[in-house]
């Protein structure tokens, strides 16, 4: 027989087993160890926050230690938050647990986990301490985004902008977050034949925004896609029905109809259609060539056009000019001395006014 002698010491708490049964608890102190066969002391410390035993059972039920631990037993649709002091310590999974108390405030805080959404006033300071993270899962929202949440395969809400944590290993969670702000589908390079069979390259911009959640996801895996696939339809359709010219002449009157059309076809994907326009009509080589003859040609008459209009009118008012000083001898005597004026600012003359007058004496001098 061995004989030991063991010493517990201040924050520590023995525990004397018999053939695994325990017999006594023990305060600080010496204590002997006569090391008869199935007799162990063991030295527990009170300084660590959670007991970890695998005699907690026993441990339990002879309640030696209920002035030392609180103990608590969760069930697997139950979890506790632990706080010591006036401080988040842990969160305690299902199962049996015991805290040490004699020399620190234990509080226990029952939680249960029926709804996977975990919800708290401390919510962030709890899920930011590494040890959360074994129990929870977090989520972030932001402002201009909404998030489906599903558990088990069913839509259970749709969440706003915030912070939010969920309970790990309860089901079988699915976010989907969904951008809310507006958002721009091209559709480039659409060769469609027009009504009077010329081929035309269009480039169209839709812009357009979420505003069913629920409906955008259920009705179509990707809504986006499903507003491209109807947008070519009704592209095709609005220049298909109308000749090259009445496109050309007014393209505004044709991307309004395509928004209107397309605006009903959005509805049911929960989007919202907000702007829709033709960036580009791009034409054939041969037509494109045509109409820029075309076009010249309608300068050249127009150019012509003025260029008669202005001879017209030069002559009226020469013929004008010519009646007026017809019916006035003064007027003309004026205008002989402006001719006579600008003649002079080149040349040197020398004039004698006699009976003839003025102007029969100039025409004998030239």
């Amino acid at each position: 027989m061995i004989v030991k002698f063991i010493r517990i010491n201040q924050y520590q708490v023995g525990l004397r087993f018999q053939n695994d049964k325990l017999v006594e608890a023990l305060t600080p102190g010496w204590y002997l160890e006569k090391g008869i066969v199935g007799e162990r002391i063991e030295v527990l410390s009170e300084k660590k926050i959670l007991l970890m035993h695998p005699e907690l059972d026993e441990i339990i039920r002879t309640h030696f230690l209920d002035e030392y631990l609180e103990f608590i037993d969760l069930k697997d649709n139950e979890r506790a938050l632990l706080w010591i002091d006036g401080r988040f310590e842990e969160i305690l999974a299902s199962g049996k647990h015991a805290i040490w108390k004699r020399f620190r405030e234990v509080k226990i805080e029952k939680i249960s986990i029926e709804d996977p959404q975990f919800k708290h006033k401390f919510l962030y300071k709890i899920t930011q301490n590494p040890k959360s993270e074994t129990s929870l899962t977090t989520l972030l929202v932001e402002e201009n985004e909404i998030c489906l949440y599903f558990c088990d395969g069913s839509l259970v809400n749709e969440i706003g902008p915030g912070f939010y944590a969920f309970w790990k290993n309860v089901g079988t969670l699915k976010f989907h977050r969904i951008d809310l702000r507006e958002k721009l589908l091209e559709m480039s390079g659409q060769d469609i034949i027009t009504s009077d069979k010329v081929t035309l390259r269009l480039n169209t911009i839709i812009s357009y925004r979420i505003i069913d959640a629920k409906k955008s996801i259920s009705v179509s895996e990707a809504p986006d896609q499903a507003l491209y696939r109807e947008g070519q339809l009704i592209l095709r359709s609005a220049i298909g029905n109308r000749k090259l010219d009445d496109i050309l002449n007014d393209k505004d009157a044709v991307a309004n109809e395509i928004m209107e059309i397309l605006k009903t076809k959005a509805d049911k994907y929960g989007l919202s259609i907000v702007y829709c326009g033709i960036r580009d009509i791009i034409l054939p080589g041969d037509i494109r060539e045509l109409m820029n003859r075309v076009v010249a040609a309608q300068k050249e008459a127009e150019a012509n056009q003025i260029v008669r209009r202005e001879e017209t009118a030069a002559t009226r008012s020469q013929c004008n000019t010519a009646k007026m000083l017809e019916q006035n001898p003064t007027l003309m005597r004026l205008r002989e001395l402006e001719v006579l004026e600008r003649i002079a600012e080149k040349s040197k003359l020398n004039l004698f006014l006699g009976e003839k007058g003025l102007t029969e004496k100039v025409v004998n001098m030239l």
